[in-house]
């Protein structure tokens, strides 16, 4: 069976975004986007919520396009246009939508769904409000965090209205030369 990863910045304290969805705290550089680039590349869907699909989907089309593209923009840009991406939506329709599932109810049937079919790992991108649903339906199989070097005293966190406890088990980490720190989770039944 397909797991579902999600994959988040976080701060020391347990924020994703701040008060108003702020993210400029988050710390990224190469070392970062090489070792995300090798791991997203067993994936082969993205699931989004609403608000980041639609913020990615304002870039990564074009991205590898742009004069002066990254190596980082070129690659992730290739690989965001073959991915199938999932987007957790009450009011979007797939309708014109490339690669591209709308689900807009029944969350827990949908998301097992697509667990069973082949593939890689289904990757959570950011998301808070899509990722507190999957938490509410108990979907989540792991987490690949990043923990900046950060306190942000409110915002917006990463787990809020669990009802029962969530046992993890660590299966690896990482120290980035910028101060983050990879905490990769799967969750323990």
């Amino acid at each position: 069976m397909r797991k579902v990863i999600s994959f988040m910045h976080i701060s020391l304290d347990g924020f994703v975004a701040g008060p108003n969805g702020e993210m400029d705290w988050i710390k990224v550089d190469e070392e970062i986007f090489d070792h995300v680039g090798k791991r997203i590349s067993k994936g082969d869907t993205a699931l989004y919520g609403r608000v980041t699909y639609q913020m990615m989907e304002s870039y990564w089309p074009t991205a590898a396009d742009q004069p002066g593209a990254s190596r980082h923009d070129i690659e992730h840009s290739k690989w965001y246009a073959q991915v199938h991406k999932v987007v957790l939506s009450k009011t979007m329709t797939d309708a014109g939508l490339t690669n591209t599932t709308i689900i807009s109810d029944n969350l827990s049937d949908n998301i097992n769904e697509i667990k069973q079919q082949p593939g890689g790992e289904i990757l959570v991108f950011g998301s808070p409000k899509a990722t507190h649903s999957l938490h509410q339906h108990n979907l989540i199989d792991g987490y690949w965090l990043f923990v900046n070097p950060i306190i942000l005293g409110q915002g917006i966190p990463l787990f809020t209205d669990i009802k029962d406890k969530i046992k993890l088990k660590l299966i690896s980490t990482r120290q980035f030369t910028c101060g983050v720190t990879e905490l990769n989770y799967i969750t323990c039944e």
